[in-house]
């Protein structure tokens, strides 16, 4: 049974149109007040039909061969992944959500999201050359000179430039203030750029001839630490079409994404240009390393929805045993009942559905929370959306990705024995999810970035305005009859709000204490927010005409209420006691 995608478009609209309501927020941001349904729709179609006609028949063979280092230090991508990026380029992909004033179709970063959730479902490794081109769109478009956006600017937001991040060292990993690549100050104004760079993901390929480096740097003058950081844009060809000074020294072989090129890169006085202000570099990258953790956080998403896909596909048309009485299919007891009948099975299944379904919600709500942030006519609730996507991008980036894994790994048992060889398609998948986990800051780091600075800093004040919006979907379901949901959804936002009261008292006097429970309080919330995200489904199915899928759809809702939401239970009671002790090792 060959692995196969099917791109969610109905539940994709569901959750754009009824769920988030998303045309009447569109129609407050003027880029986009005269965008429609229908424009959306065939943009997704299209975007489906590229995922799964050109990136999925081209992903098993790239995960198998990988790509290739020669003595130069040239980098070749696996065979059609090329000419799968010229089409993408070509049909204006990497554009979607840049300006029109840099070449780009300004369309929603919502629509973005759910183009890059079908993308990665097909070929993560592929995907990873341009999901860092918005991010190093809107870095330069905010902090570069003007002489570089006029170079580089639209050949990035068009994809005719790829760009590599440049950030980590072998020493200096989620702790950047450690990092020791110099950049020294010429008299044209340019910098050479001395030093080496680990895990750099496209750092060097075949698939454009010009890739711009973004390189965290020293200038000599640097205070130590994370306050003596500057940002480079390094080319790997200057402006005279030479080759810049700069090498691939080697590939990581990896666990999964064999296909992209994760790269060793080495700086002999490469030229580069300062981008932002001198030992501000952090501040500018941060627009790069935000957009990439929404990213992140759909690729999670993505491993999940298509393992979720042939999992259910395999489970009903395996055979084996029959199913106990009550529990089988129309022809239980006549013979093997399909897997997809038994409990244990239903179970995997319908966990899988209404997780994905759930952080679907979740992760376009951040995406539209972004969109409003920048382009809403309204100050106040510009700032508002601002502080809700600060608020919602660590949960999106580190649960979406820990559920992608783990969400593969119980889709992988479906099979038993068949999943875990290579055949089956979904082994690949367990592989390639695990790195979003680690990379672009690690699930760790996001909790910590979560409690610390997204809700004690501000004392609570966007988890407040985040908890209202959610009592207030407590109170439509109530209204529409939904009373379970209700419920429910009141007792979560109860239980995070007495659980964030409890580790702020406790922090004042035992600095350590958001670190010990940061990870509950970001599994915690993240229930949470699937209890939101399952009660205001529901609430939105019942406007669907189609009434088989509405109660199908309630139904998948009900069971994450039901048989899921009761582990939020254990990460609130953990948060609530932040003074337990943690021994030391």
């Amino acid at each position: 049974m060959p692995w196969d995608y099917a791109p969610p478009l109905a539940d994709m609209r569901f959750v754009i149109e009824r769920v988030l309501a998303a045309p009447a927020s569109w129609a407050r941001c003027a880029p986009f007040a005269e965008l429609d349904l229908e424009t959306v729709d065939a943009v997704l179609q299209e975007a489906g039909r590229f995922a799964a006609g050109v990136l999925l028949p081209i992903n098993a063979g790239g995960d198998a061969m990988g790509c290739v280092r020669d003595a130069a230090g040239h980098v070749r991508t696996p065979p059609g992944f090329r000419e799968a990026y010229r089409a993408f380029v070509d049909g204006g992909w990497p554009a979607l959500p840049c300006s029109p004033d840099w070449g780009g179709q300004g369309l929603p970063l919502l629509v973005d999201a759910a183009t890059r959730e079908m993308f990665v479902a097909c070929n993560h490794g592929w995907v990873m050359y341009p999901d860092l081109l918005h991010g190093a769109y809107e870095t330069i478009k905010a902090h570069a000179s003007d002489d570089l956006k006029a170079r580089y600017l639209q050949d990035v937001a068009t994809g005719r430039t790829l760009a590599a991040m440049a950030l980590t060292e072998p020493q200096a990993g989620s702790d950047l203030g450690l990092l020791r690549t110099r950049a020294e100050p010429q008299p044209d104004g340019s910098l050479r750029v001395h030093g080496s760079k680990i895990f750099i993901s496209g750092g060097e390929h075949d698939l454009t001839e010009q890739i711009v480096h973004l390189v965290l740097c020293r200038l000599p003058d640097a205070p130590p630490g994370s306050k003596g950081i500057s940002l480079a844009l390094v080319p790997r060809r200057l402006p005279d079409g030479t080759r810049n000074a700069m090498h691939c020294d080697g590939l990581e072989h990896k666990m999964g994404i064999h296909g992209s090129a994760t790269c060793q890169m080495r700086y002999e006085g490469a030229t580069g240009w300062l981008v932002g202000e001198p030992h501000r570099g952090l501040a500018a990258m941060f627009l790069m390393m935000n957009s990439a953790r929404l990213h992140v956080g759909l690729q999670g998403l993505g491993h999940q929805e298509v393992a979720t896909q042939n999992a259910l596909r395999y489970a009903s048309e395996r055979a084996q045993g029959r199913a106990l009485a009550g529990g089988g299919g129309p022809g239980a007891g006549a013979g093997p009942d399909a897997i997809a009948h038994h409990p244990a099975v239903r179970h995997t299944l319908l966990r899988l559905q209404a997780l994905v379904e759930g952080q679907r919600v979740i992760a376009y709500r951040a995406a539209l929370a972004l969109d409003e942030a920048a382009h809403h006519a309204d100050a106040g609730a510009r700032a508002q959306a601002a502080a809700l996507a600060a608020l919602m991008t660590p949960v999106v980036k580190a649960f979406c990705t820990h559920q992608g894994f783990h969400g593969a790994s119980a889709a992988l048992q479906v099979w038993g024995g068949y999943g875990y060889v290579r055949e089956y398609g979904v082994e690949q998948s367990l592989r390639d999810a695990r790195i979003a986990m680690i990379y672009e800051g690690t699930n760790e780091i996001q909790a910590i970035d979560l409690l610390q600075r997204k809700v004690l800093a501000d004392g609570g004040a966007a988890l407040r305005a985040w908890l209202v919006e959610a009592r207030a979907e407590a109170r439509r379901c109530a209204d529409a009859g939904l009373a379970d949901f209700a419920a429910a959804l009141e007792a979560e936002c109860d239980a995070a709000a007495h659980a964030t009261a409890a580790v702020a008292a406790t922090a004042g006097a035992d600095r350590e204490a958001p670190l010990r429970v940061a990870d509950d309080y970001l599994m915690g919330l993240s229930h949470t927010m699937l209890a939101w995200a399952w009660a205001a489904s529901a609430r939105a199915a019942l406007g669907v005409p189609d009434r088989r899928w509405a109660e199908a759809k309630t139904a998948r809702m009900r069971y994450g209420l039901q048989w899921l939401l009761p582990q939020a239970a254990v990460h609130w009671q953990r948060v609530s006691a932040a003074g337990s002790v943690l021994p030391h090792l």
